[in-house]
């Protein structure tokens, strides 16, 4: 069974700022570019930050309202030093929570969800930036047709991995959702078919209705 990498569903080349890029230089990459964020480098090309649309709205935020009636928002010290800042590394998120291409879409997406980050730079091995891969790129697996998840199910995690028949188990996939058919040798199986089956790259949901000709969930008796 293969996931897919960060380095297959990454864009590159990436568009980036400098460390002394100038606020208006950075609404306008933002604006050209027609992206939300755009990664900080060093002189060597490493991300040490990243700026976003939300980073720089705090200007905005941090302004009087002309008609008195919307408060000026209550900002922490680190808030209101982003707010006066004028150049990327005054503005950006740091550090830059980074990737490797090799990182699966799974660990791309934990790592994403534990860090609370929108998009991952992504690095060799010097730490150097190749590309980005953001939220929208990970959910790009969905958009896997039906056929090809079928296909990866039946011939690379049921034949290969399982050592199961085509006529064992019947695979029928519909939008993501995949209902699975048929009777294989123990009960014990049908919980690893199933999960196997929801870490195929596309599937939305699995449906069981597995049969088995051995319970070897039931205690054996011994015989006197």
């Amino acid at each position: 069974m293969h996931h897919r990498t960060v380095e297959e569903l990454m864009t590159r080349p990436v568009v980036r700022a400098r460390r002394d890029t100038e606020f208006k230089e950075l609404v306008r990459l933002l604006a050209e570019s027609d992206v939300t964020a755009v990664p900080v480098v060093d002189d060597l090309g490493r991300p040490v930050g990243v700026v976003s649309e939300a980073d720089l709205l705090r200007k905005s935020a941090d302004q009087a309202d002309p008609s008195g009636l919307t408060p000026i928002p209550h900002l922490e010290a680190w808030e209101r030093a982003k707010a006066e800042g004028s150049r990327a590394e005054e503005l950006m998120s740091a550090p830059a929570v980074c990737a490797r291409p090799e990182c699966s879409v799974v660990e791309a997406a934990r790592l994403m969800e534990t860090q609370h980050v929108k998009r991952l730079p992504v690095v060799d091995e010097a730490d150097r930036l190749l590309g980005i891969v953001s939220r929208g790129d990970l959910l790009r697996i969905f958009l896997r047709s039906d056929e090809a998840i079928r296909e990866e199910i039946t011939r690379d995690l049921l034949r290969a991995t399982l050592g199961l028949e085509p006529a064992d188990v019947d695979v029928r996939v519909r939008s993501g959702h995949v209902e699975l058919a048929g009777t294989v040798e123990y009960r014990s199986l049908v919980p690893v078919v199933e999960q196997l089956c929801r870490g195929v790259d596309g599937v939305v949901s699995v449906a069981g209705k597995l049969t088995w000709r051995r319970d070897d969930a039931r205690p054996s008796s011994s015989g006197s």
